[in-house]
């Protein structure tokens, strides 16, 4: 199987009836998707099922790691269709990552600091226990989910540019195999975690900072090695973007639009808000809110 538009419509009909037509609300040329809504509170949701429905899940069930978002969507996931799972997050996680992954029924297990180290616990348990490794963003099958936010997007709303926040890469790597190149797709980063920044500077992943208040879910070591060809050919640019953007982003997504949303769900739209990426006068920009999963805060 390979990441293509025609798997990735393939894939939308088969999760179709498990995960949400997320809204989009336009303002002018600005037309925002809110992810956020989707089940488990993020995008997330979408690779989970796509795994789980193309894969044989043995009785051990499945693993994942995460820093909290791919967490709660496979907890969600299996919870939905029967499946046991094991989550393991390191100890940046969110408080509402972690309610949710117990909420849904997982087994929970916090595991060193960073999502590399939880990434590496699960892995060995995956090998000892028989359960299925579902990846956050380096699997097939993460690609082709998250790349159906893509499709629903070109449906909702015709754009010149989309605007989509970056951690391992999975979101953006799946959108830009839909769009092909018909749409200008620009990254954005934490300057504290440039992870698809330094790959691209290196011709490959490469390790990188993992730092910033998006660090639970903008933060791995490397982007995935499947999505990076996918993001040589048809990403156009990496802006990065300062912790204090991520935070007048959440900001003035709760002032606009009443959303409260994460700070990796919020990163995109910093790209705008800090002036790292400055449309034209006519130019038609997506922003995708890609996460709530958050506690109430007060943006005053």
């Amino acid at each position: 199987m390979a990441v293509t538009r025609t798997e990735i419509a393939a894939t939308e009909k088969l999760i179709r009836p498990h995960v949400r037509r997320t809204p989009v609300v336009a303002e002018g040329n600005l037309v925002f998707k809110l992810e956020l809504l989707q089940h488990s509170g993020s995008f997330k949701a979408r690779g989970a099922f796509a795994n789980l429905l193309t894969r044989e899940v043995p009785a051990a069930g499945v693993v994942a790691a995460s820093g909290g978002n791919h967490g709660a969507a496979v907890a969600y996931a299996a919870m939905k269709l029967g499946k046991k799972a094991r989550i393991f997050v390191p100890t940046i996680s969110a408080k509402a990552k972690i309610e949710r992954i117990r909420a849904y029924g997982a087994d929970l297990v916090i595991e060193g600091e960073r999502y590399a180290d939880a990434l590496a616990a699960s892995e060995k348990w995956a090998a000892g226990s028989g359960a299925l490794q579902i990846h956050a963003y380096d699997q097939e099958g993460a690609l082709l989910g998250q790349g159906t936010v893509g499709l629903e997007f070109e449906e909702q709303a015709p754009l010149d540019t989309l605007l989509v926040a970056v951690g391992g890469g999975g979101l953006i790597g799946g959108i830009a195999a839909w769009y092909e190149g018909n749409m200008r797709i620009i990254g954005v980063e934490p300057a504290l975690a440039p992870t698809l920044t330094k790959a691209l500077e290196a011709g490959k992943p490469v390790d990188a900072p993992a730092g910033g208040i998006a660090a639970d879910s903008l933060a791995p070591k490397q982007v995935g090695k499947l999505m990076f060809p996918l993001a040589q050919k048809y990403v156009e640019k990496v802006v990065l973007v300062e912790d204090d953007a991520i935070r007048a982003s959440q900001r003035e997504l709760w002032d606009r639009l009443r959303l409260v949303a994460e700070a990796g769900g919020a990163a995109a739209y910093a790209g705008l808000l800090s002036g790292e990426y400055r449309p034209t006068k006519d130019e038609r920009v997506g922003v995708l809110v890609c996460g709530g999963n958050t506690t109430a805060v007060s943006f005053s």
